[in-house]
């Protein structure tokens, strides 16, 4: 099967445009004696007919069916661009895997890619890469894109009376996940927790951690430590900077004073609380007209409109789970599994919130490329 190790990566490349990143990455192929010099005509034929742009920094340019005669032998060569290279309609790319096949053997490369397309911070990160093996991994999804943060770490009313328990409940979600070691548990337990206000305490370490975490236990029933109430604790496992975006949304609900909604909410809503930022901004709801819902084609006509816009722009198919996403960014769209007549609320925050709300419903009511009754 058609996979990629560290042996095919280059790094270290600049291109001016994605023509040039192509005719670089042809001639790796050529150097490689995967392909004849010809095949170059055929990727930039296949360029010209559809983007290969996949999402998060990431396209797969290729040959044609017709020149896949001058395919000597299959393989694969990854250029990382970590200056990044234009590849049209406002998408930036960082690492162009040139694919060398004679049948539809990408489809492998896409199997592997599954992941790191839908993660998010994966671009920064292929951006920042240094080593082959650190893309290799990222690509693989070895590599932590986002904080782990799941139903299993959260425990709800739990009958405590002080805040030890309290800590060493939420030590053990982390280390019943495998992301720490029992010197984890041991470190949080020696420190001071600290008060964040409106209930919640914090406690955090950086010892025996393979992997990035967070857990919330919230008390049955309030109760008091040094003069101040006791409701919940957040506590934080981190080797890594991934963690940095919960906090940025733990402050904007402190900032709020909306901490209380972490106390009222079901697991599912804890998380999305601590992992989705809130929007406030503009707001729009906007009816799908496509018969076949958003598949791949509306879906990114619709994240291209919405990144032609400053402002940060979230989606809620409102018909579906009630979950925001991205909408610049096509996998989340994807997942929102929008169908004919789904509502679809857009919310719009920044300078041009407005005019990204009307040129997001005018592309929608005109069928988002598509014909529609």
């Amino acid at each position: 099967m058609l996979s990629i190790n560290s042996s095919d990566i280059v790094l270290s490349q600049a291109a001016e445009n994605k023509q040039q990143a192509i005719q670089s990455i042809a001639n790796s192929l050529v150097e490689k004696t995967y392909v004849e010099a010809a095949y170059l005509d055929g990727m930039l034929a296949r360029e010209a007919q559809n983007s290969t742009f996949l999402g998060n920094g990431i396209a797969i340019p290729h040959g044609t069916t017709e020149t896949r005669d001058k395919v000597k032998q299959t393989g694969v060569i990854v250029h990382h661009f970590p200056q990044g290279v234009d590849w049209g309609n406002d998408n930036t790319v960082y690492l162009a895997i040139g694919i060398a096949a004679q049948s539809d053997q990408h489809l492998a490369i896409l199997k592997q890619l599954t992941k790191v397309l839908s993660a998010e911070g994966i671009e920064q990160q292929l951006k920042e890469a240094s080593t082959a093996q650190g893309i290799v991994s990222l690509l693989n999804g070895e590599m932590q894109s986002e904080t782990l943060f799941n139903a299993d770490l959260i425990q709800l009313n739990f009958p405590a009376s002080d805040l030890l328990q309290l800590t060493a409940v939420a030590a053990g979600l982390i280390k019943n996940q495998g992301a720490v070691q029992s010197s984890f548990i041991a470190d949080v337990i020696a420190k001071q927790a600290s008060y964040l206000g409106q209930g919640l305490w914090l406690n955090s370490s950086s010892t025996g951690i393979s992997k990035t975490a967070v857990s919330f236990v919230s008390a049955s029933e309030s109760f008091q430590l040094q003069g101040k109430p006791v409701q919940g604790l957040l506590c934080i496992a981190s080797n890594s900077q991934l963690h940095l975006k919960n906090l940025n949304i733990l402050i904007d609900l402190i900032h709020k004073q909306q901490i209380e909604q972490l106390f009222d909410a079901s697991e599912e809503q804890v998380i999305t609380l601590l992992t989705q930022e809130k929007l406030e901004g503009s707001q729009q709801i906007f009816t799908i007209k496509n018969p076949h819902g958003l598949h791949a084609r509306p879906g990114a006509m619709l994240v291209h409109v919405a990144k032609k816009f400053k402002a940060k722009i979230q989606m809620t198919n409102l018909n579906g789970t009630g979950k925001s996403a991205n909408a610049k960014s096509l996998m989340k769209v994807m997942t929102q599994g929008v169908q004919f007549g789904h509502q679809l609320q857009f919310v719009a925050q920044g300078e041009d919130a407005e005019e990204a709300l009307h040129a997001i419903g005018q592309a929608i009511n005109e069928g988002l490329g598509e014909a529609i009754a």
